[in-house]
């Protein structure tokens, strides 16, 4: 009886401990880029750690761009696309900060994520809904503060660093 009970103990013990190291991270990652080099400047989201809830594999990355990049678009809205960086390249960018989320938020962010991939027409807008303003909304899920000064619209890590100064509770350092 007394093993059988220390088995269930030790069973429940690795249980909650299990779960208790459940999370998913969102990092929030930029990159200077270069239009002579065809990577221009973007910011994006990588996804890391387990659901709470299941413990299942969360690694995902998701960035807002235009579907064709060309002379449109500077003129106004045209098609979009979400879309993941393969490893090699989020290696490679700035992590401005990471925060935790709850499963309701990583589900939020999903759901998020997929408003703005299946928005009906062009929704793409450099200046009114670029890259930041995706990271934006994933920022605020997380119930970070955040805005869009025009000084920044187009500057990803200038904004992310903009959201650092705005939220100090991340204790986060600006990137140069």
């Amino acid at each position: 009886m007394r093993r059988a009970l220390s088995f269930l103990l030790a069973l429940f013990m690795l249980s909650w401990s299990a779960s208790a190291a459940a999370e998913v991270r969102m990092s929030f990652h930029s990159f200077s880029g270069s239009v002579f080099f065809g990577r221009y400047p973007h910011a994006f989201v990588v996804l890391e750690g387990r659901l709470d809830s299941n413990g299942r594999k969360i690694d995902e990355n998701f960035g807002f761009t235009a579907a064709e990049v060309s002379r449109d678009v500077l003129k106004g809205p045209v098609r979009q696309k979400v879309y993941a960086e393969p490893d090699k390249y989020i290696r490679s960018t700035n992590r401005h900060f990471t925060v935790t989320l709850t499963d309701e938020e990583y589900y939020q962010v999903k759901r998020e994520v997929a408003k703005w991939r299946d928005a009906p027409g062009p929704y793409y807008h450099i200046d009114k809904r670029n890259c930041i303003h995706f990271v934006g909304a994933m920022a605020q899920i997380a119930g970070l503060r955040v805005d869009y000064p025009k000084s920044v619209v187009r500057k990803p890590k200038e904004w992310l660093n903009h959201i650092t100064r705005l939220n100090p509770q991340l204790g986060a350092k600006q990137i140069d």
